[in-house]
């Protein structure tokens, strides 16, 4: 068995490797469809670990390795591990093929003096062991390597590239699990949505921008307001192969009256037809008034919902003033926007607040609306887990949650006997 270096040293990454490309580009033709995705997604989780050479370094080895056992051992997309699946590449790393294992560390790609182009290096291996001894995975090293892949499936779930971490239950059935530092606290649950408060101040901010700069925030506005009133992924309200969002996709429905904005394709090609809260309606009319569009939108109408500011600069999309936002875009455009909120939040003394709110992103609003909607607007799971494209109802009770300090006046108030008294 051979195995490929996949991702660049730090000076290189943006550009890439022609052979690697040519490689993934094999991989998704022949084994993992979705090969050319991951390969992105993981080019980009790296891009922003530039800045720490041994962070780089550490997620580089650890996920090419990952990748190596999932796209020529087991044949699978990431997306499709489960824990018992890790079980097989923990065993696997344990106990490598021998043509894997390198007695030295070297550089992953070299320049080939012939060509002057950097290649692969072919006397890199994935595993690194000891001359003269028997190749073994310490404890440690485990440990480490599982960590890493926790928090990169962190990273692919931020993405919406998929809604599990198989790393992260791995280590939660693991020896490793009294000691896991990825979990989070009773207290941290409400980490993946804002709470209440701290979501009053996303709303307020962008509300107050969308009045003061409407040129450029009335489009945030309705961006966060849609997200979070339909519990969209970052991919279902951005342009990207094979789809645009245009306005056509608010559709109102001839019997109900009903105004519903539908997805034609989302992520494991489900289809989705959520119906829009009367607020979410009159944010769309503020938002079409804006951009100069009847109140509510035509049939079929072919109008991108959200276009950038400025023409691209580079890219299939240079010169296009009407480009669609792009995943990145959409993503940088809502983080400002958390961002400023969380600074007035500070400026109010809520510094626990803000710092929390600066460590969540656009896709922890889709978690907000449906938290929201679960616990404090009291809608029917089986009514979000539709909306939310949810599988299982299980994944949508995973949702239904309280504070400590809820669970703590609902125990206060609860009798002895409800039936005292009565004679």
């Amino acid at each position: 068995m051979h195995a490929l270096p996949l991702f660049e040293a730090i000076d290189y990454i943006e550009a890439g490797n022609p052979i690697i490309n040519q490689h993934i580009t094999a991989i998704a033709m022949n084994r993992v469809e979705d090969a050319g995705y991951v390969y992105e997604l993981v080019s980009d989780l790296l891009f922003a670990q530039r800045d720490n050479e041994n962070s780089y370094k550490s997620f580089r080895s650890e996920i090419t390795c990952f990748l190596h056992w999932c796209f020529d051992v087991a044949e699978s997309s990431p997306s499709q591990i489960t824990r018992r699946d890790m079980d097989r590449f923990v065993a696997y790393c344990q106990s490598p093929p021998k043509a894997l294992i390198g007695e030295f560390n070297v550089a992953q790609f070299k320049l080939d003096k012939g060509s002057q182009q950097r290649i692969p290096n072919p006397l890199w291996r994935p595993f690194v062991g000891k001359r003269g001894e028997q190749y073994k995975l310490s404890d440690n090293a485990l440990k480490t390597k599982m960590a890493i892949l926790s928090s990169f499936y962190g990273f692919l779930m931020a993405e919406d590239y998929c809604e599990r971490n198989p790393a992260q239950a791995w280590m939660n059935h693991s020896k490793f699990s009294h000691k896991r530092k990825f979990d989070m606290c009773e207290e941290e649950g409400s980490g993946l949505a804002f709470t209440e408060l701290q979501w009053s101040y996303v709303i307020s901010t962008v509300e107050q921008l969308a009045i003061s700069e409407p040129e450029t925030h009335q489009r945030s506005q309705f961006l966060i307001k849609l997200i979070y009133g339909c519990y969209l992924r970052v991919s279902d309200v951005s342009a990207r192969t094979g789809y645009s969002p245009i306005m056509g996709q608010f559709k109102q429905d001839k019997q109900t009256g009903i105004w519903r904005f539908h997805i034609p394709k989302s992520k494991g090609g489900k289809q989705r037809q959520i119906p829009l809260s009367n607020a979410l309606i009159a944010a769309l009319k503020q938002y079409r008034e804006h951009l100069g569009l009847t109140p509510l939108p035509g049939y079929q109408e072919q109008t991108p919902i959200f276009v950038r500011h400025r023409a691209a600069g580079r890219g299939r999309d240079a010169g296009l003033i009407d480009a669609n936002l792009g995943i990145r875009q959409v993503r940088e455009s809502v983080q400002v926007i958390i961002n400023l909120a969380a600074d007035i939040a500070e400026k109010d003394g809520l510094t626990e607040d803000a710092e929390v709110m600066r460590q969540l992103t656009v896709h922890n609003i889709r978690h907000t609306g449906i938290t929201h909607d679960i616990n404090l607007n009291g809608r029917p799971l089986s009514h979000v887990q539709a909306d939310a494209g949810h599988d299982s109802i299980d994944t949508t009770s995973q949702y239904l949650h309280t504070s400590q300090a809820e669970r703590h006046q609902s125990a206060a108030n609860k009798p002895m006997d409800r039936l005292a008294g009565i004679e």
